[in-house]
């Protein structure tokens, strides 16, 4: 079978229209926007890893087929019901027995308790429950007690949240992507399920929550919502100010090092062969030649870069601490520690934020370094400039007092 881009477009129509068909008014939590989510995160996991072409066929359709078997069944094993399903159609577009075979097993992977075999069944697992480890697992939690409510009628809160933090607590994330990327923030999770639960205990009073849409459109509401024109436009004008300002202290540094390069080659070329027979001219080349020097010195400071360790740890990702979008903070890592902290920054839109923040910051603390030193190399070559030119007029007024109008004699001499 040749495995393109049809068979994939055929398969989310599928899908798509069977949610469709069947509307389920209870399937707040398992309703298709989470199987759209399970597919996305499926593709993020499978990126990060060499999957072949009928590889990534396989967990697309598991992610795709898992959780149809609630359109058509109970909660509890409805992954056989959604193995049915994706065999119905699938039987219809291709004869691959393996490939069908292997499509069934990862998504009874997902199949409590979770003992996936292979990659491929990692993948569809951690995909599944890609939002433990994140924040929106609040959101979640609240969207998977209103579809139990409403397939149950009534459940105790402080009883869902105690079983919620079992699940918690026996879960896993399998790929190494997701357990370096999830586990941090879903432990915080767990910490803040205790809380609660622990609160409600003291309390002895329901748990109650205010009301909200039932339905996915408050899901990384970050990326959607904080992330509009106004604040992308703000962020990238202030990052391109920032450096146009440092592109421009770069020319007036490298003006002052060109003429200052060239006066010292004057200088040496010239004026130090006339030293010896003009010797009034040594303290004004002198201080002509310290003013330069001085004057290239500070400016080569000003436009020196300077570059920090280039390596971070897991901890400063889940601390928040390293800015990966400055070179000087990563250039020593692997591309696997770089890739993976660089993801996790991009689903952490605080994270994201602030290191966008933190760059324009920093940016900002360089460029008012940079100006301070060449405002100084200016006010040095300018003073200097004047001190030189005032030291080589009062050099020839003294070596010379002819020159300053003196009166002489009928033979020369001066009277």
């Amino acid at each position: 079978m040749e495995y393109n881009n049809t068979i994939y477009k055929k398969i989310e129509n599928y899908v798509t229209s069977s949610f469709e068909k069947n509307n389920d008014q209870t399937l707040i939590f398992h309703s298709l926007r989470h199987t759209e989510i399970v597919v996305k995160r499926t593709k993020e996991i499978s990126a990060h890893y060499n999957l072949g072409e009928k590889e990534m066929l396989i967990v697309y359709a598991a992610a795709w087929f898992h959780d149809t078997g609630h359109l058509f069944g109970d909660a509890v094993g409805h992954e056989d019901i959604s193995v049915k399903e994706m065999h119905k159609f699938m039987d219809q577009q291709t004869d691959d027995k393996d490939l069908t075979d292997q499509i069934e097993q990862c998504i009874l992977a997902t199949k409590a308790p979770r003992n996936p075999s292979g990659l491929l069944q990692q993948i569809i697992c951690d995909a599944d429950t890609y939002h433990l480890g994140t924040k929106d697992f609040k959101f979640t939690n609240k969207l998977a007690f209103e579809e139990e409510k409403l397939k149950k009628g009534t459940v105790d809160k402080v009883e869902f949240n105690k079983s919620t933090l079992m699940m918690l607590e026996k879960h896993v994330f399998f790929t190494t992507y997701c357990k370096e990327l999830l586990t941090s923030t879903k432990e915080k999770n767990m910490k803040k399920l205790k809380k609660k639960n622990a609160d409600a205990k003291t309390d002895n009073t329901p748990v109650t929550e205010p009301d909200e849409p039932a339905n996915f459109s408050g899901l990384e509401k970050d990326k959607s919502g904080l992330m509009s024109k106004g604040i992308q436009t703000m962020l990238r004008l202030a990052s391109e100010n920032h450096l146009k300002l440092s592109d421009m202290a770069d020319h007036k540094a490298n003006i002052l090092i060109s003429v200052n390069s060239i006066i010292i080659s004057v200088i040496l070329s010239v004026l130090l062969r006339k030293l010896q027979e003009e010797t009034w001219l040594m303290i004004p080349t002198i201080i002509f030649l310290l003013v330069a020097v001085t004057t290239i010195v500070i400016s080569i400071l000003a436009t020196r870069p300077k570059i920090t360790g280039g390596t971070f740890s897991h901890q400063d990702i889940a601390d928040k601490k390293t800015n990966l979008l400055f070179f000087g903070n990563f250039h020593k890592a692997s591309f696997e520690e770089y890739n993976i902290a660089m993801r996790a920054m991009m689903v952490d839109t605080d994270y994201l934020y602030g290191s966008l923040i933190k760059d324009i910051y920093h940016l900002g603390v360089v460029l008012g370094r940079k100006y301070k030193l060449i405002r100084l190399a200016y006010n040095i070559f300018m003073i200097g400039i004047i001190v030189s030119v005032l030291a080589f007029a009062i050099a020839v007024a003294f070596s010379h007092p002819g020159a300053a109008g003196s009166v002489t004699n009928g033979s020369g001499s001066p009277l």
